[in-house]
């Protein structure tokens, strides 16, 4: 009977060992196209997924994608752009690649992309998480501690990776990803993470407003002493030391460590929900604003860009800027870059330049 529970111990083990972490079935990578189609899930999920109001396009096939959700470059200079249904497609300079499930990635809906210390990409999908060496794609799902429902990855200055679920924070213990939990706030749902200068991690929910982490205790911002909204769907520390909140339904927040300034509907903004703040090189900060594109501060004015200047995206999810100083907009209706003047409409036939 003991030899019997041991050998039962040790296909556990095993099982456990080979199916966190795991390969998909090896297979040349390929350029596997999935074509984009409307949610069978109803009107509600549609809008989850896409945005208030997002209509679907008749013709999306010269589109790099319906719904272009995250942007980000790689050391090699390779563009990324990650979709709501077409996985993840990278751009090196010639060509479009697209990678989804057929190919190994863990989810078609990608929500986030980042590179670690040794040059792997990673992906947070609603499959779980996707680590990329080049060649194949190694994931990590509810058999490595994390849930399907993955809303960000990031790794921060000390290397260390951390990844946002639907169901609280995570940490990435080199096989398989640890629940941190949040005193008092079990199943949180975790929108960001980002690091500050200072080494904290803060994170973004769904309902308790922001926290920052100093790798002992964590401590709350919230309805309780500043916000208005405990929604927190982004956040962003400015070159100055400033911190920028996005919420869902009060709008753009500012904090200078001793005070909450908000900027809404009442004076701004086109709609209060912001779902992506970016500082440029120049320190401009650009947010977004659903309904109606796009927000720059240059430190003293606001300015706004929408279908008036060519940007038809008004569901924005994804601002970002490349090493060449160009600027990217993702988010329903596609993918789009910024001449300083208009905004561009970017298909598979480009302009990429």
């Amino acid at each position: 009977m003991k030899h019997f529970l041991a050998y039962g111990l040790l296909i556990f083990l095993l099982l456990f060992i080979f199916s966190c972490g795991r390969k998909p079935d090896s297979k040349p990578l390929k350029n596997s196209v999935t074509q984009s189609v409307a949610t069978p899930f109803g009107k509600q999920y549609s809008e989850y997924l896409y945005g208030y109001g997002y209509k679907f396009s008749p013709d999306t096939s010269l589109w790099v994608s319906e719904y272009v959700r995250r942007i980000f470059q790689d050391k090699k200079g390779n563009l990324w752009f990650g979709t709501n249904n077409d996985g993840v497609c990278r751009y090196d300079g010639k060509s479009l690649t697209y990678f989804t499930v057929r190919d190994g990635l863990s989810g078609n809906q990608v929500t986030g992309i980042m590179e670690d210390n040794n040059g792997n990409l990673w992906f947070s999908t609603y499959g779980g998480v996707s680590k990329f060496n080049g060649k194949y794609f190694t994931n990590y799902t509810e058999y490595c501690g994390i849930s399907r429902w993955v809303n960000c990855i990031f790794q921060d200055s000390k290397g260390t990776i951390w990844a946002g679920t639907s169901w609280g924070l995570t940490r990435f213990d080199g096989m398989t990803f640890k629940l941190i939990p949040i005193p008092g706030h079990l199943e949180i749902g975790i929108s960001c993470i980002t690091e500050d200068k200072n080494g904290n991690i803060w994170v973004g929910t769904d309902c308790a407003g922001a926290f920052w982490y100093d790798g002992t205790s964590f401590h709350q911002i919230s309805n309780e002493n500043g916000l208005c909204d405990n929604f927190v769907s982004t956040i962003l520390e400015d070159k100055n030391g400033d911190f920028w909140f996005g919420s869902m339904f009060c709008g753009l927040y500012r904090y200078d460590g001793k005070s909450f300034t908000n900027y809404s509907e009442k004076d701004v903004l086109g709609n209060n929900e912001v779902w992506t703040i970016y500082e440029d090189k120049s320190g401009n900060v650009w947010f977004s604003s659903e309904g109606f594109g796009i927000y720059r501060f240059d430190g003293k004015n606001f300015t706004n860009y929408s279908t008036k200047d060519g940007l038809q995206v008004l569901a924005v999810q994804s601002i970002f800027e490349d090493r060449e100083g160009r600027l990217w907009i993702g988010g329903g209706n596609g993918l789009y870059r910024f001449d300083g003047k208009t905004f561009v409409n970017v298909t598979k036939n480009g302009p990429w330049e």
